[in-house]
């Protein structure tokens, strides 16, 4: 299968999901259009307090369908711009790709990766338990954070359920996505 968009949402208020929509418009170094995280500074509110001068590194969410397959299997109940993402995708190991990796998604956006959603305990608000259920301990110790991939927007346009997706590798050494 190769990777596409399977929807996309957004939200002008601070909510934890968002609404599903036929199609977002994508702005060149802002985000998502009418999203309350859109901007090129700093949206979050907790990252707001810390600097609200800080540069936006979270202005588009993505989340890999994948994840509500693998969370359904322990019970839980999730769809697309449930978890608050902007743009769901399949057929693509979202948490895999390094950081500085471009996605090319439909004929013109391009949204360079800048890290991991740190998963939050909002997510037990929306269900309980699926905070323990998006985030995964190693044998080794390490924490894996599988609630999606941030990034921000180089160059904008429309997307819609069904746009293909296709990745620029950045030059080696690649470096691994931590939270953002």
């Amino acid at each position: 299968m190769s990777a596409r968009v399977i929807a996309v949402a957004r939200d002008a208020g601070h909510r934890f999901s968002k609404a599903v929509v036929p199609e977002i418009a994508i702005l060149a170094g802002l985000g998502v259009a009418g999203d309350a995280h859109s901007g090129e500074t700093v949206k979050h509110r907790s990252r707001v307090r810390v600097d609200p001068s800080q540069p936006n590194l979270r202005q588009v969410h993505l989340i890999h369908a994948e994840l509500f397959e693998e969370v359904g299997v322990q019970g839980f109940r999730v769809g697309p711009g449930d978890l608050g993402e902007n743009i769901t995708t399949a057929g693509i190991d979202l948490l895999a790709l390094p950081r500085g990796a471009v996605l090319r998604i439909g004929d013109t956006v391009r949204l360079e990766v800048t890290g991991l959603r740190n998963p939050c305990t909002q997510i037990d608000s929306f269900q309980r338990g699926l905070l323990a259920a998006v985030l995964e301990k190693r044998a080794d110790g390490t924490l894996v954070r599988k609630s999606g991939i941030m990034t921000i927007v180089l160059a904008g346009g429309a997307v819609r359920s069904g746009d293909s997706i296709d990745v620029d590798l950045p030059d080696p050494p690649f470096l691994p996505l931590d939270r953002v």
